[in-house]
């Protein structure tokens, strides 16, 4: 049996589960989760190594309307993340159907002319006397075969790793077995942060949120990483907002970011969470450089 290699995109509308099916594939936590749509900004590089091949999956945002520099950036990096990959992994939702959503995302895989697997997620929420009919529809309108999946109990992944290897080119492995994402450190910390206001805030705030690693030292005497870490908003009344009564959303989301971290790192760690206003970030195309959406060649 040749081994195989190759990159992997995949690509749906916000919330299907990509971050989530990704993961769990991997068996790490490569890429942040929360119930919210288009928690996902960058191609997140995550890595799966078997015996006879080797999958980097680049998960990408979730298609939606751009409004702002920010959101021109998140569709920048999904069709480049389309185009610059072996093949394509098109994840839609069974609850939800086939909609007008998942059309434009199917004719942007076309275009790029990748082999492509069509993945349908959320299975578990879908009684089995009705499964079938809903993968019949998928079908017929994409004209590709159906794989049922559930990235939240695991089922069916085993059959998708089969025709992800059965659809990679011939090649050597990439990256070492035991790495399974190729971020950095702190943009990983950063996104453990992210996340939180995501799963704990609402409305607009966490889109109109970013954060950035400002320090990273460890302190030695005190067997610890440091990390002083900016949270920026546009608005002064979601400063006041994320702060909470007290200091208590932000005591809430540093406590639970900082056992993300310390997770990820093995290490314990004093994260320093600053709240801090910059109006119009998201517009201002030299801001979403200096906090890393750099956009592409």
């Amino acid at each position: 049996m040749s081994f195989r290699s190759g990159f992997v995109a995949v690509v749906g509308r916000p919330n299907v589960g990509k971050s989530s099916l990704v993961n769990r594939l991997i068996g790490a936590k490569a890429a942040i989760i929360s119930s919210r749509p288009q928690t996902t900004r960058k191609r997140i590089r995550a890595i799966l190594t078997t015996a006879c091949f080797q999958a980097v999956f680049v998960d990408t945002p979730g298609v939606h309307r751009a409004r702002n520099k920010l959101d021109e950036y998140m569709l920048d990096e999904i069709y480049y993340g389309i185009r610059d990959v072996d093949m394509v992994v098109f994840l839609v939702e069974a609850p939800a159907g086939y909609g007008s959503g998942d059309q434009f995302i199917f004719e942007k895989v076309q275009e790029a002319d990748r082999p492509a697997i069509l993945a349908v997620n959320k299975i578990d929420r879908i009684k089995p006397d009705k499964l079938q009919r809903i993968l019949d529809d998928f079908q017929r309108q994409t004209g590709l075969p159906p794989l049922a999946v559930s990235a939240e109990t695991g089922q069916g992944l085993d059959n998708l790793k089969e025709k992800i290897y059965q659809q990679l080119p011939e090649g050597p492995q990439f990256y070492p077995e035991d790495m399974y994402t190729d971020q950095l450190e702190r943009d990983l910390i950063e996104e453990l942060v992210r996340e939180q206001i995501f799963q704990l805030l609402y409305e607009e705030i966490p889109y109109g949120t970013a954060v950035q690693l400002e320090e990273m030292k460890e302190r030695e005497e005190q067997d610890l990483y440091y990390l002083r870490t900016n949270i920026f908003v546009e608005h002064s009344s979601h400063k006041a907002i994320i702060i909470g009564k007290n200091g208590s959303m932000l005591k809430k989301i540093g406590s639970r970011a900082r056992k993300e971290i310390e997770r990820m790192l093995g290490r314990k760690v004093y994260l320093d969470l600053w709240v801090k206003v910059r109006k119009n970030w998201r517009k201002d195309e030299k801001w979403l450089k200096r906090l890393g959406y750099k956009g592409q060649q």
